[in-house]
């Protein structure tokens, strides 16, 4: 269960990146935040955001257009 999340569906990059990038800043180390998009492009920007912030990506899924993220505050 994550300790927070943000519904990014119906959301075009960059807006679900930085939504989360704005959500993860006010949060602590190591508190959990989980995103959902519709954006099929957010894999790969979610993938890149977390190896350039240095936050850590837990997990990704896909299931019926919509994109599930579970991101860990590390960096």
């Amino acid at each position: 269960m994550a300790d927070k999340k943000l519904d990014a569906k119906g959301l075009n990059c960059p807006l679900p990146i930085l939504k989360a990038k704005k959500m993860l800043n006010a949060m602590e180390q190591n508190e959990t935040l989980e995103v959902v998009a519709t954006d099929p492009g957010a894999i790969k920007d979610f993938e890149a955001f977390c190896r350039t912030t240095g936050n850590t990506l837990l997990e990704s899924q896909s299931e019926g257009g919509n994109y599930t993220f579970l991101i860990q505050r590390t960096g």
